[in-house]
């Protein structure tokens, strides 16, 4: 642990100072390996036990197996969505702290995160200080804030879109069914970070 560290651990909520103290152990996800190794390395230096995933389903069969206290979890991967982590987490150590991540930053995706449990969403680029503050400094049962942003009609659309995906449950055929729209042109779509 980093000198400047015990100050952070004084304003610490109490649930993650306890839950640390307990069981340091922290589980990353993400499929972008240089960031991944980056974030695991910086993790580690702040006294964390740090595990890495690249896939939803090595990530699944690592909470199954030995559920971590403490995740950051991409929500794109290569072979899945990052919040279906989240969820088997939550059902395996409902008391676990767990970051989503995300270069798609969309508001639905937050709410869905956090009504599935997770403590956080963040939209990437983020730094380690702020994914550290963030999973540390949160008490339980506080509420995410999502930013009053004035959005444009191409961010309404997308918005709009990424909302029925969800309720779909992920479902691209449902989705461009529900939508009206050609499966291929939703895949293009779905596939964009979104617009501002």
């Amino acid at each position: 642990m980093r000198p400047d560290d015990n100050v952070a651990l004084k304003t610490w909520s109490g649930a993650a100072k306890d839950l640390f103290e307990k069981d340091p152990r922290l589980l990353i996800v993400d499929d972008d390996r240089p960031f991944l190794n980056r974030l695991a390395k910086a993790m580690s230096s702040r006294g964390f036990s740090v595990s890495i995933a690249e896939t939803v389903s090595d990530a699944l069969a690592f909470v199954r197996n030995d559920p971590p206290t403490f995740a950051i979890i991409d929500m794109r991967l290569s072979d899945g969505n990052g919040l279906d982590v989240i969820t088997e987490l939550k059902l395996q150590r409902p008391e676990a702290r767990g970051i989503i991540l995300t270069g798609y930053g969309n508001i639905s995706s937050a709410v869905i995160a956090v009504k599935l449990g997770a403590f956080d969403y963040l939209a990437k680029p983020v730094d380690a200080d702020e994914v550290f503050l963030r999973l540390m400094n949160r008490d339980l049962g506080n509420a995410i804030e999502i930013p009053n942003i004035t959005m444009s009609a191409e961010r309404v659309k997308w918005e709009y879109i990424q909302r029925i995906y969800e309720l779909c449950e992920r479902n691209v055929s449902e989705t461009a069914r529900r939508l009206n729209m050609h499966r291929r042109t939703l895949q293009r779509i779905l596939a964009k970070r979104a617009p501002r």
